[in-house]
């Protein structure tokens, strides 16, 4: 007696179209980089303001606008998010083998967004990326006026 023997096989077609697939999203992807495809430009920010910052005797932060001498606002107290953006941002500087002369661009974006640029080395913060009420003692800091006590 012969026993017939049945191969179980996969269709052709799928695995033929799986590497066509395959194929063209290579293609494509190549073709984009070739192509040397570029973002589109940033906006204009709503509002900016260059700020300087120093540590005070008695532990207070004086916040200065560049080419300002007085200073326009002091923040007291813990100020946690504050200080430890300002202490990352410096400690980069450090790093980088940079001064503390160099500015912090504060900037508000249509679409929402707070940044804090370093000038000096173009690290950026994304300070929303925080929550809103770390992201709001940075843009009182956008509207703020006068001298500070």
């Amino acid at each position: 007696m012969t026993v017939a023997t049945r191969r179980d096989t996969f269709p052709r077609a799928p695995l033929v179209g799986a590497a066509v697939l395959v194929l063209l999203a290579l293609l494509a992807a190549g073709l984009g980089r070739l192509g040397g495809s570029h973002p589109a430009p940033e906006p204009a920010p709503l509002a900016q303001r260059d700020l300087l910052f120093a540590d005070r005797a008695d532990g207070a932060i004086l916040v200065t606008q560049a080419g300002d001498s007085e200073p326009f606002e002091v923040v007291v107290g813990q100020a946690g998010f504050l200080r430890g953006t300002l202490r990352a941002l410096a400690r980069e500087r450090r790093l980088d083998k940079l001064g503390a002369d160099a500015p912090f661009r504060l900037s508000a974006w249509p679409d929402g967004r707070l940044t804090l640029d370093d000038t000096a080395n173009g690290r950026r913060i994304e300070l929303e990326a925080f929550g809103s009420d770390n992201a709001a003692v940075y843009a009182r800091l956008l509207t703020a006026r006068g001298h500070a006590p």
